[in-house]
């Protein structure tokens, strides 16, 4: 499961919303900003816009939202009120809402003015959104909010986003740090600019020098053009010299794994020194790698430095353990993590370990004892309602992961992790009004999360007929994550569903290459049966079957094309 990360506003909660608004709604109800009495009771209009945006009613909840800022005079309200708008493609009303933000808040934030180019991109407007953008890339750090204003207006402003990219560039408007011509390099890559990403290229080499990381810039973005193989030979020419730098190991291994070689990126990492960081890398790529014999290696590698008592090493070795099936020797590893900072996560592993082991009532009662243990930091009991979610689909019990979510988010209101689980939940039960409402709350609380935007698009354009609004949704993903396989295949998927087979079928090759992936080869395979190949179809749709048989993509694959 994507744990997706924490950024853009705080998550409120019905307790929030009650300690910030009791103290100002008395006075609030006397009198306005312009001194006018007002009629709105900023907690009620507040907690009808957190019913409205649970129900997936955007507009409406941002509108409540924007009634409560107005009586609560509260710069925190209308900020939320503004993002809402935003997210429900609502312009003029986020416009509104965003002019009572900042009567509030006169001091722009970044976050302000990155809102204030993102309205100005969004709306065509070329000589504001030049402005407000120039404003972002003179802040220290302003790249970032610059960037992502530009990637937010791609689906609806894309000429617009290219001209405005294309000055940034060739006026040197961009800080002279690596990251940042990074960024818009990939952004140029995406938006499918060639000369632009030469012209990029170009300018890394002469104000980077001798910078190892231009050579992985290259490869990564002829790997996100689609060039595997050109890719994979940039990578193999940086020879050993890469490896005496660990960044520069840890992403030539990250660029391998980006490629679909697990294996040749474990090999890269297991050269040069090595630390727990870089073992747990290791374990994981071999796992992905179907490598047990390497994890084997691995396990008594670890096992023979295992004198101290290292915490990590030994969480370390009672997953690699785990992953080799050898779960009673997993439980005595995770017994002796000694660092009270590390019981948390183990004995989340130890309840994963009974379960597998068949011990169910167990492994349940210790991630419920996990759950009301108030000396837990918030993160492990969170991570204790996602297990028990997790195992219990495994059990098929519908019912008790139902239960675990709810429960969970009861326990931690708005929690990122929680709703993106239980909106895959509904999306597996058929109820996509119920998983679109958990995605978009998730999307208010934080607005670029990747796995979010993916999630709602991919569902939109898969389980119903809104394909221009899936579609600008994974634009927004893709662009921040473009060579993510997961990405690559909605976005075929729409343009599939869009009527453009013959342009999707480049991106779920592409995808698939990255990935061999049931879902990814489901609908390759309808594609191709679409475009009348239909021998080739049927072998994806056999690999899809051999990697998971009841994978729910290929049975309405099957189904729709009566192959």
């Amino acid at each position: 499961m994507s744990n997706p990360q924490r950024s853009g506003p705080r998550a409120f909660s019905y307790v929030a919303l009650l300690a910030v608004l009791l103290p100002c709604a008395v006075a609030a109800g006397a009198q306005t900003a312009g001194g006018t009495p007002s009629k709105v009771d900023p907690l009620e209009a507040s907690l009808a816009g957190e019913f409205a945006l649970q129900g997936g009613q955007l507009p409406e909840a941002a509108r409540h939202y924007l009634a409560a800022a107005r009586a609560a005079q509260d710069p925190v309200l209308a900020e939320r009120a503004t993002r809402i708008a935003l997210l429900a493609d609502e312009d003029r009303l986020a416009r509104e809402a965003f002019g009572v933000w900042q009567s509030l808040a006169p001091q722009p934030t970044l976050d302000a003015r990155m809102v204030a180019a993102s309205l100005a991109l969004r709306a065509g407007e070329t000589r504001v959104a030049r402005r407000a953008l120039r404003a972002l890339l003179a802040e220290e750090g302003g790249w970032r909010p610059a960037l992502t204003a530009l990637v937010g207006a791609v689906g609806r402003q894309q000429p617009l986003v290219v001209k405005l990219l294309r000055e940034t560039i060739e006026g040197g408007a961009l800080p002279n740090q690596l990251q940042a011509w990074l960024g818009f390099g990939g952004l140029a890559q995406r938006l499918e600019q060639p000369a632009l990403v030469d012209r990029i290229v170009q300018q890394v080499v002469a104000r980077f020098p001798g910078e190892p990381r231009v050579a992985l810039l290259r490869a990564q973005l002829l790997r996100e053009g689609g060039k595997l193989d050109q890719a994979r030979a940039a990578l193999d020419g940086l020879g050993d010299a890469a490896l005496l730098v660990p960044e520069l190991r840890w992403g030539l291994a990250a660029e391998y794994e980006a490629l679909g070689d697990a294996a040749k990126a474990a090999q890269v990492l297991a050269r040069g020194a090595q630390d727990d960081a870089v073992y747990a890398r290791r374990a994981m790529l071999l796992d992905k790698a179907g490598d047990k014999a390497g994890l084997a290696a691995l396990y008594e590698e670890l096992k023979r430095g295992a004198t101290t008592p290292n915490p990590v090493r030994r969480l370390l070795l009672g997953q690699l353990a785990e992953l080799l099936e050898r779960y009673q020797d997993a439980l005595d590893w995770y017994a002796k993590v000694p660092d009270e900072r590390m019981q948390g996560p183990a004995r989340l592993r130890s309840a994963n370990v009974l379960h597998a082991m068949g011990r169910t009532e167990d492994a349940f009662a210790a991630l419920h004892a996990l759950q009301a243990d108030a000396a837990l930091d918030e993160d492990g009991r969170r991570d204790a309602y996602l297990l028990e979610a997790e195992l219990r689909q495994k059990d098929r019990a519908d019912a008790a992961e139902q239960d675990a979510y709810a429960r969970g988010l009861a326990a931690f209101p708005d929690e990122p992790a929680l709703l993106y689980g239980r909106a895959l939940m509904w999306e597996r039960r058929d109820q996509i009004p119920k998983a679109e409402a958990d995605l978009r709350r998730l999307l208010v609380i934080e607005p670029e999360n990747v796995a979010a935007l993916n999630a709602l698009g991919y569902t939109l354009a898969d389980r119903t007929d809104r394909y221009r609004e899936a579609l600008e949704l994974i634009d927004r993903a893709r662009v921040a994550e473009p060579g993510n396989a997961a990405i690559i295949d909605s976005y075929g998927w729409v343009l599939f569903r869009l009527g453009k087979p013959r342009a999707a079928l480049d991106h779920l090759r592409h995808a698939y290459a990255l990935q061999q992936d049931p879902d990814i080869a489901s609908h390759l395979g309808q594609v191709l049966w679409v475009l009348g190949q239909k021998d080739e179809a049927r072998k994806y749709f056999e690999a899809a079957r051999k990697l998971d048989p009841d994978n729910r993509s290929l049975q309405r694959a099957l189904q729709e094309t009566g192959a």
